[in-house]
């Protein structure tokens, strides 16, 4: 149990024997660590939830209704949303007067037009059984793109940005006016940018071929594709950046190879979104990885200067909040995400709105 507040972390281990025996604990410690001093304290509960499918094109106050048609999307992400609406359920039994707010982490690419979304299958696959792009980590989007916002002292209406969340698991996303208009994760997030044990986008004639030749079943391909390739399946040392890294410094040619490919379909995919948005204003890392290395970070921004876009190794090595050149006209960003701030602001925006206004601690 990790629980947070402005000034505050507590930590501790223990074991659950269930979803409602984690909650009631969760709760037992806001009143043990006097964070509350009742239950009646919490004004409301905020949920983040993997999938909204079409349906859900924003965060939304969870009814009956709603909780019903989170439930009916777990087909889209069956390890996620069943287990999201049982947590809602719990808290909504133990917390009745406080409302809750699921915050999907599909909902702020609903925004993407047709072109983006759309996969060139036959139309039946779409329009009966929701195959599209839908993108992930948007919580993480929106939360970055609106901070880079504030520091610039610019309105996201007035910005073409690029997000890179990179983490164990990584996405790109396209960010034109405040809306998100492409991201490289699609109808699941193992599609698009090389990750930690994720390939990300490959010819998929592999896939029934490799079938062939290894007798494998779906099931022990997806387990290939989630679990066993990108850092970890090129490097053969890690899924951990950092790991593949040192690796790579002792000279192993693999874990050299591996943060090269990781690097590379990142700048292929900025590439790409630069030429669909007619330009770039920002480009901004995030994520464990974004946050945290300078290398990955050069990586990504080398050779860009015909861009418009610089990197000073100096601001870069000390991880400061801007790192591009001084005459850079891209600005380069270093921005940690706060998805539970995010959500927590939902949570006010929606079912709280007396106190949008008031300040969230980050």
């Amino acid at each position: 149990v990790t629980i947070k507040t402005h000034s505050q972390k507590w930590q501790e281990t223990v074991p659950v024997a269930d979803h409602r025996d984690a909650v009631t604990l969760l709760l037992e410690k806001l009143l043990g660590y006097q964070i509350i001093n009742s239950l009646r304290d919490i004004d409301g509960v905020g949920h983040r939830v993997a999938h909204g499918g079409e349906f859900f094109k924003d965060s939304t106050l969870i009814t009956n209704e709603t909780l019903a048609q989170i439930e009916r999307l777990a087909e889209l992400a069956p390890l996620h949303n069943p287990v999201n609406a049982l947590g809602i359920h719990i808290f909504r039994q133990l917390l009745p007067d406080a409302p809750s707010v699921a915050v999907f982490d599909t909902a702020f690419h609903q925004t993407l037009d047709e072109p983006a979304y759309i996969y060139p299958l036959p139309w039946h696959y779409y329009a009966e059984l929701g195959i599209r792009r839908y993108g992930f980590h948007g919580t993480s989007h929106k939360y970055v793109s609106g901070v880079l916002a504030e520091k610039l002292g610019v309105p996201l209406s007035a910005l073409r940005v690029i997000c890179c969340h990179l983490g164990n698991g990584s996405s790109i996303c396209a960010i034109k006016n405040g809306r998100s208009v492409n991201t490289s994760m699609g109808f699941t997030p193992q599609s698009g940018v090389m990750m930690g044990t994720r390939s990300g986008d490959i010819d998929p004639s592999i896939l029934p071929w490799i079938a062939q030749r290894e007798s494998k079943t779906p099931q022990q391909l997806n387990q290939l594709l989630n679990n066993e390739s990108g850092l970890l399946g090129v490097s053969g040392v890690s899924s951990d950046y950092r790991d593949v890294e040192q690796a790579a410094n002792t000279g192993n040619r693999q874990a050299k190879l591996a943060l090269t490919l990781f690097a590379e379909r990142i700048r292929a995919t900025i590439g790409s979104y630069i030429m669909q948005m007619g330009g770039l204003d920002a480009l901004v890392f995030t994520g464990g990885i974004g946050e945290n290395s300078a290398r990955a970070r050069s990586a990504v921004c080398h050779n860009l200067q015909f861009l418009g876009l610089a990197v000073d190794e100096e601001k870069n090595q000390r991880n400061a909040t801007f790192i591009q050149t001084e005459n850079a006209l891209v600005k380069v960003a270093v921005i940690n995400t706060n998805e539970e701030l995010m959500i927590a602001q939902d949570v006010m925006r929606i079912a709280l709105p007396a106190t949008e206004g008031l300040c969230v601690p980050a």
